[in-house]
C-alpha cells in the first residue's frame, strides 16, 4: 500500500463502508461457488446455483456466457455489488484458467484486497503461486479461505505450513475445522470463541452457531464426539503458541493472512469469511496515478477503466467499460472528461452490476465498480475525472506467447472480421496485428483456450466462421524510440511490421536472433513486451 500520511481525516461513512475485492485461485477451487453463496448471504439471489447444474437446478451468476455454462469454467471477469449488513461489497469473481490470467492481472488493479481460495484436498497450487506474486507487486492484503472441507483434505497444520513456505506469509487461523471428510461436523471459530456446526441436509441453510465460554465450557461436550473434542483441543492449543495471532495492521500491509475453514458448496464457513472481509478488509485506498497519487476522499469524481466487456448482451451488439472508482460522489447524468481524448462524456446511463444483469446506477462512491455502456471510445487503463489531467498508471497489457493468422471462412466477409477482431482486441481478450504486407490478420493470446474462445464467440456473435491458421511468427515486441530511428529500422524491416489496434508498431518475429539484432544493430529503439495500457 501506499505510505499515508497519519494525519488523513477520516472517510466520508458512504465509502467507508465500501468493500471491494476479487476472488482468486487455481481452478476448480471453487471461486465461482462461493460467489454464488455471498450473493446468497448478501439477499441479492433467492436460491444459490451451481456450476455443474443438472436440469431444473440453477445456473450460477457469474457463468453467464454460453461458454461457461458448456465448459463448466469461467472465461471472463464479472462484477457483482451488493449490500450485506451496514456493507456494501463489490466482488468481482475472476478465471482461474492460466489462459485467462491476463484477464485477473488487471482486475487485481481495480480491488483493495483478495480473497484466496484453497482446495483443502490439494493446497497451494501453480496457478495460486502465480496470483499470488501478482497480489504481493501491490501488496495487496490477502484473506485466504479453505474450501472443501467436507471431503477428505489434509491435515490443517500440513495446510498452513505449505502456505507459509510457498508464498512466504504469515497465517494466522480465524476458524479451526472439526474432523475432516465424513467426519467433519463444523469450525471453531477462534476469532468470536463460538462453535459452529454445518448442516449437510439443506445446503442453502445457514449454519447454525453456539455460543461457547472457551474451550473448557461442558456444552461442547453434547455437539462434539469426545475423541474430536480432545483433538481440537491439543490443535487449538498448539495453534495459539505457534502461530501469529491476527493483527488487522499486518493484514492490511499484506505480510500477514487469516484463514477461514468451510465447504462453500454446503454454505458453511462463508458467513465468517464475509465477517472477516467486512471486519479486517481495507476500505477504498489511494490509487498511484500520474502527476499525482488519487485520494479516495476528494469530493472531484475520478475512476479508470480496467476491462471492457463486449457483447454482454447479444440481443444489442453492446460494450460495456468497467470503471472503478477512485474518488468523490459520482451522480447519473455527470459530465467527466476522457483523459486520452481530452473530450467531455456525459455518463447518462451508468450500470450496476450483477453479473449479467444490471439495473440503473443513480449514484457511485469511490471503491465501486460501475459498467459505462459506450461504443468503443472506452479503453482499457483510460481515466475519467472532472477536467484535471490525472492519468491511473500500472494496468499492464502483456505480450502473447501465441501467434496465428485468422481468416474469414466467406471471403466476402473480410470486412465484418476486421470489426468483431478490433471488438476483442478493445476487450483486451486478445491482441490483434495488421501486416503491413499481405493481407489477414494475426491474433496473439496469452492461453491456448483462448482461441478455441475467440472462435466460438466470433461465430455466436457475429454469425461468422473463422479459421485460424499457424502463422510463421512466434512473438511480437512492441517498437518505442525517436521518430527518425523507428521510421528507419521500419522500411528496413518491413515484412516483420505490423500495426495492432490502437496502431502503434510491433515486431512480429520467429526467432530470439532477430530480436537480439534488433538490439544490436538499432540501440535507438526500444523492443518491450509489454506495453501501458495508456499510450
Amino acid at each position: 500500500m501506499l505510505d499515508t500520511a497519519q494525519n488523513r481525516p477520516e472517510l466520508p461513512a458512504e465509502i467507508a463502508r465500501r468493500r471491494t475485492f476479487a476472488i482468486i485461485s487455481h481452478p476448480d477451487a471453487g471461486k465461482t461457488t462461493l460467489t454464488e453463496k455471498f450473493l446468497l448471504y448478501g439477499g441479492a439471489i433467492q436460491m444459490a446455483g451451481q456450476v455443474r447444474a443438472k436440469g431444473e437446478a440453477r445456473r450460477t451468476r457469474s457463468d453467464f456466457m454460453q461458454m461457461e455454462k458448456d465448459r463448466g469454467i469461467s472465461v471472463s471477469a464479472s462484477a457483482m455489488s451488493f449490500d450485506y449488513d451496514k456493507y456494501r461489497f463489490n466482488l468481482v469473481d475472476t478465471p482461474g484458467h492460466s489462459d485467462f490470467s491476463e484477464d485477473t492481472y488487471r482486475t487485481l488493479t481495480a480491488v483493495d484486497a483478495a480473497i484466496m481460495v484453497i482446495d483443502g484436498a490439494k493446497g497451494v497450487e501453480s496457478q495460486t503461486q502465480k496470483l499470488f506474486e501478482v497480489c504481493r507487486l501491490r501488496d495487496l492484503p490477502i484473506l485466504t479461505f479453505c474450501n472443501k472441507m467436507d471431503r477428505e483434505s489434509r491435515d490443517t497444520f500440513e495446510i498452513i505450513d505449505e502456505i507459509q513456505e510457498n508464498l512466504a506469509i504469515d497465517v494466522t487461523p480465524a476458524s479451526w475445522p472439526i474432523g475432516m471428510g465424513r467426519d467433519f461436523i463444523g469450525c471453531y471459530d477462534m476469532l468470536r470463541d463460538r462453535l459452529e456446526l454445518m448442516d449437510r441436509a439443506d445446503r442453502n441453510k445457514v449454519a447454525e452457531s453456539i455460543k461457547i465460554e472457551g474451550l473448557d465450557d461442558p456444552k461442547l461436550a453434547d455437539h462434539v464426539p469426545a475423541a474430536q473434542l480432545e483433538k481440537l483441543r491439543e490443535d487449538l492449543e498448539m495453534a495459539r503458541e505457534l502461530l501469529p495471532p491476527l493483527d488487522p495492521k499486518a493484514m492490511l500491509e499484506g505480510t500477514l493472512t487469516p484463514i477461514w475453514f468451510g465447504s462453500a458448496i454446503n454454505s458453511f464457513g462463508v458467513k465468517e469469511l464475509m465477517d472477516g472481509i467486512a471486519t479486517y478488509g481495507p476500505q477504498p485506498q489511494i490509487q498511484s496515478a500520474e502527476p499525482r497519487h488519487i485520494l479516495p476522499e476528494e469530493t472531484k469524481v475520478s475512476g479508470f477503466v480496467f476491462k471492457v466487456q463486449a457483447n454482454m448482451d447479444p440481443k444489442h451488439r453492446d460494450r460495456v467499460a468497467f470503471v472503478r472508482m477512485a474518488s468523490g460522489h459520482f451522480k447519473r447524468g455527470m459530465k467527466l472528461t476522457h483523459v486520452r481524448s481530452k473530450k467531455p462524456m456525459a455518463i447518462s446511463n451508468p450500470v450496476m452490476f450483477l453479473a449479467s444483469d444490471r439495473e440503473l446506477a443513480e449514484e457511485a462512491w469511490a471503491g465501486d465498480i460501475i459498467g459505462i455502456p459506450n461504443h468503443g471510445q472506452l479503453r482499457i487503463g483510460d481515466t475519467l475525472t472532472e477536467g484535471e489531467e490525472i492519468r491511473v498508471t500500472g494496468i499492464p497489457s502483456f505480450a502473447p506467447e501465441l501467434l496465428q493468422g485468422v481468416r474469414a471462412g466467406d471471403p466476402m466477409k473480410a470486412k465484418h472480421l476486421e470489426k468483431a477482431l478490433m471488438q476483442f482486441a478493445e476487450e483486451g481478450a486478445a491482441k490483434v496485428f495488421k501486416p503491413s504486407i499481405g493481407s489477414g490478420f494475426v491474433v496473439g493470446v496469452v492461453g491456448q483456450l483462448q482461441f478455441e474462445v475467440l472462435a466460438s464467440r466470433i461465430e455466436l456473435e457475429y454469425g461468422l466462421p473463422v479459421r485460424f491458421e499457424q502463422s510463421q511468427f512466434t512473438s511480437a515486441r512492441w517498437v518505442s524510440g525517436n521518430k527518425l530511428a523507428v521510421d528507419k529500422f521500419v522500411n528496413a524491416n518491413k515484412q516483420h511490421i505490423a500495426h495492432d489496434h490502437d496502431g502503434d508498431i510491433v515486431y512480429l518475429t520467429r526467432l530470439q536472433w532477430d530480436i537480439d539484432r534488433v538490439v544490436r544493430d538499432y540501440p535507438d529503439v526500444t523492443l518491450t513486451a509489454t506495453k501501458e495500457m495508456m499510450v
